[in-house]
């Protein structure tokens, strides 16, 4: 029977990927080959006993029929599967996570989280250490290496800190036990069960990662772990926790896949002009507009950019006030990592921060 536990912590969510007090890691695959990574905080422990309580007859019924369903596809024993789902720990801080978006934070507020002196440090840091595999990624999927670096910045501090709930937990969680999710979650957990051994980094009981069940230093949902995880490092094995190539090209290979267009813009400030007509309500959707058709309602881009480009403006609330950019075909697919445009952003300004960072010496000892 599935146990029902309630702790307490603080966790700050970034819409299915985020930024925890705690931290979780998991040991390298033996013999894989790997570059060193930060200490993790804390380390991993199994999960607090709790006393057993029934399953709701909904929740009792959706894992019948999920059950049924994945040893349908996989050939898996339904007993098994069952023996994993009934282990799992109903927690209800994974639903006060849910229910508390950073992303409901003001641009002003939201910024200052992600985009800070010491991550950028850090950032530049990681860079320099692994330059070699990460321009190596670069140039084999055409996406730039600070992109790569401010994703794992973002999602978990450059490997610090990937996550302290298990990842079985935390979808079995949202699946039966957050309505307003229970569909895609649900998806996420048969895909979860499905997943070969090859595809996770160890026994799915020993998975840690977020609240909302992504993993790996890429933080990655099972579903992009099944369609957009990379062997890179040949090994047979995807380990997007221990393995830096298997994480660096997961990064890149999900940007491609999703469109990202090499040597083309992210984002351009816009300066509005005295007679600028009001700015549209932003939609995250594909640009379609010319950039010259917002240059022409009062939009001008702070620095040169092909007029033909199409575009979207997007108004932030800045710490001085209303900010308006451009935003290109590429700042759309980081939105397909985070539906968030303050999470693009910020993937954006601490990608541009560290790159900056690179390109100077470094200082000398």
């Amino acid at each position: 029977m599935i146990r029902v536990h309630r702790t307490v912590g603080l966790v700050l969510s970034l819409s299915g990927v985020l930024l925890l007090t705690g931290c979780a890691s998991v040991p390298p695959a033996p013999g894989k080959p790997q570059a060193p990574l930060p200490a993790p905080a804390t380390s991993q422990s199994a999960p607090p006993a709790s006393a057993q309580s029934p399953l709701s007859a909904s929740a009792a019924s959706g894992q019948a029929e999920l059950v049924q369903e994945v040893a349908a596809a996989t050939g898996k024993s339904p007993a098994a599967l069952n023996a994993l789902l009934d282990s799992a720990v109903v927690k209800q801080t994974i639903i006060d996570a849910m229910n508390r978006p950073a992303e409901s934070k003001p641009w002003s507020a939201y910024r200052p989280i992600f985009v800070t002196p010491a991550r950028i440090d850090a950032g530049i840091a990681f860079y320099r250490q692994h330059r070699a595999l990460l321009e190596q990624i670069s140039k084999q999927y055409g996406v730039p290496p600070q992109f790569i670096v401010a994703i794992i910045g973002v999602e978990t501090s450059y490997g610090s800190n990937t996550g302290s709930y298990r990842v079985l937990d935390a979808l079995v969680t949202l699946a039966f036990h957050y309505p307003p999710r229970a569909k895609y979650f649900r998806g996420e957990l048969k895909t979860l069960l499905e997943l070969p051994a090859d595809k996770l980094p160890g026994p799915i009981p020993g998975i840690y990662g977020s609240y909302a069940g992504a993993e790996g230093l890429a933080q990655f949902m099972p579903s992009s772990i099944r369609d957009y995880a990379v062997d890179a490092d040949g090994d047979g094995h995807i380990n997007l926790m221990a393995s830096l190539p298997d994480a660096f090209a997961s990064i890149a290979n999900y940007f491609r896949a999703h469109g990202w267009q090499p040597g083309q813009p992210v984002t351009v400030r816009a300066d509005p002009g005295a007679t600028a007509t009001p700015a549209p309500k932003y939609e995250n959707v594909l640009p379609q507009t010319p950039l010259a058709r917002f240059a022409a309602d009062g939009y001008t881009p702070a620095t040169k950019v092909d007029p033909s480009l199409p575009a979207n403006l997007l108004t932030l609330d800045g710490a001085n006030g209303p900010e308006y950019w451009l935003t290109f075909r590429n700042f759309y697919v980081i939105t397909r990592y985070n539906r968030s445009p303050l999470y693009a952003m910020a993937v954006t300004q601490l990608a541009d921060a560290i790159a900056r960072g690179v390109a100077r010496a470094p200082a000398t000892q």
